[in-house]
């Protein structure tokens, strides 16, 4: 059962999950005593996303419990998955060096998009609304209710 990858993917991320809320972030984030609001805790996201890191594994292992074991031919890499690596690899570096003059929201957005395209997404439409709407709800999210600056371009600010 430890041979399937599915099952040790989601064993390493458990364990990750715990040293994060029982190591890492209780010794390593510090919070300040007058927050008022715990979502503005700096380890209230911390941990929520070290649960869900948690859960994800948790579910990694129940479903290699029950996967077929993958032929090796499906393991091997396929013809144009290097070119598409090193693409990924100019788009990650386009996203960090486009930031300072589009901002982080538009460059996400473009971004996004651009990957869908990368890794030729079955769900056009549904990439290109999540491409909008997930940049811009995060932007309101924390410029307007976190109160959080969020680095805004020279081309065009959001309010």
């Amino acid at each position: 059962m430890l041979n399937n990858s599915y099952f040790s993917t989601g064993l390493a991320s458990l364990i990750l999950s715990l040293f994060l809320i029982f190591v890492a972030i209780p010794y390593g984030v510090t919070a300040p005593s007058n927050v008022t609001n715990i979502v503005l805790s700096p380890v209230f996201w911390p941990e929520v996303l070290s649960i869900l890191l948690g859960i994800t594994g948790i579910a990694l292992m129940i479903s290699g419990r029950s996967a077929v074991k993958d032929s090796v031919a499906e393991l091997l890499p396929t013809k144009g998955c290097y070119k598409r690596i090193a693409l990924l690899a100019v788009l990650m570096a386009v996203y960090v060096a486009a930031i300072p003059w589009l901002g982080l929201v538009w460059t996400s957005m473009i971004s996004f998009v651009a990957l869908a395209i990368l890794i030729k997404t079955s769900h056009p439409r549904t990439a290109l609304i999540s491409a909008v709407i997930i940049p811009l709800v995060l932007y309101m999210f924390f410029a307007h209710v976190a109160g959080m600056a969020i680095p805004q371009g020279e081309f065009l600010r959001l309010p």
